[in-house]
């Protein structure tokens, strides 16, 4: 008997899981988490490209989860999830929350230069819009964004996941220094260093354009001799983490693992990475990775699965229990 079946005076109704066509099988793996199967509904896309969504059943006075991570395609998936909530709304749902493993738009946070957009926002405020209550998301790529949002949400991270297996190889590490992507990411790299009790170092990036492009420029720190963990948040198309590796070797590091929590890939990126001297890529599947990505990469790749942590953050949120307990917060 989970949890979730456990004697709990329930603040809503009976967890009503659906999934988008997004990452079947981590939605897959939350509902065995849970001791549950994924509701049915219909997706259908119409030659026009739009899109017409279906439930196999009501959901009138229920607690539904929909859980969809907007990678790519990325309009077609924040479309899936937008439509899916209208239509839990529109069906009397008690409460809808919208489970979103990789929140898209959301390096798009702020107006850092004059007639652009603050896209971020606009996602926060779409999602609203549809119907949504709630929101549990994982590590998104700026802090503030959780203030784009009127409404309350779980903005969990992979931190303890990715750290416990860290720790678990740190005995097979050489004199390891954390080294993160660029200084915007320095504060979280810290947590990674103290985890394992070893230095710190920065590669400075900059970015020259408004495009996916950045320019690795130099290592901050003495990584000589020494074996290095450069981490970040989400690698896309892999350019400036190539630059990085290289810089780093040039530096006379000796093994380099890379770890980070959005492997929003593309064709492009998942070659060039695959192709780059580093012993393990560490990642987690809040992106589905392609089969073909990841033939390049071999057993260098560990994938290791939100599903357990989302699927509790789920348990708690129906049934009014704190998430900060399980981080003993």
């Amino acid at each position: 008997m989970t949890q979730l079946h456990a004697r709990h005076e329930l603040m809503y109704g009976d967890v009503k899981l659906f999934a988008g066509t997004a990452c079947p099988d981590l939605a897959q793996d939350i509902a065995r988490h849970l001791d549950l199967e994924l509701c049915g509904r219909e997706i259908i896309e119409f030659p026009n490209e739009n899109l017409f969504v279906k439930l196999h059943k009501s959901v009138r006075g229920q607690d539904c989860y929909v859980i969809q991570t907007t990678s790519a395609p990325v309009h077609r998936n924040l479309m899936e999830l937008l439509i899916l909530i209208q239509t839990l709304r529109l069906d009397s749902a008690a409460r809808i929350t919208a489970v979103i493993p990789y929140l898209c738009y959301a390096r798009s946070d702020k107006k850092d230069q004059p007639r652009v957009p603050i896209t971020a926002r606009l996602v926060a405020d779409m999602i609203e819009i549809a119907g949504a209550d709630r929101y549990i998301t994982m590590d998104l790529h700026a802090g503030q964004i959780q203030g784009f949002f009127s409404i309350p949400g779980d903005v969990m991270t992979a931190f303890h996941i990715l750290m416990d297996y860290l720790k678990s190889i740190r005995s097979t590490l050489h004199d390891p220094v954390v080294v993160t992507a660029d200084l915007g990411f320095a504060k979280k790299g810290r947590n990674f260093a103290a985890g394992l009790n070893a230095p710190m170092a920065f590669i400075e990036k900059r970015r020259i354009a408004n495009d996916s492009k950045a320019e690795a420029l130099t290592v901050i720190g003495d990584i000589r001799d020494h074996d290095v963990v450069l981490v970040d948040d989400e690698v896309s198309t892999g350019g400036s983490m190539a630059q990085a590796v290289e810089l780093l070797k040039n530096a006379g590091a000796c093994k380099v693992y890379m770890v980070f929590v959005h492997a929003a890939l593309t064709e492009s990126g998942a070659k060039r990475l695959a192709a780059l001297p580093v012993e393990k890529f560490v990642i987690t599947d809040t992106i589905p990775i392609p089969p073909a990505y990841r033939d390049g990469f071999g057993e260098r790749l560990v994938v290791l699965t939100v599903a357990d942590l989302l699927g509790e953050v789920i348990c708690r949120a129906n049934q009014g229990r704190s998430v900060g307990e399980m981080f003993g917060e």
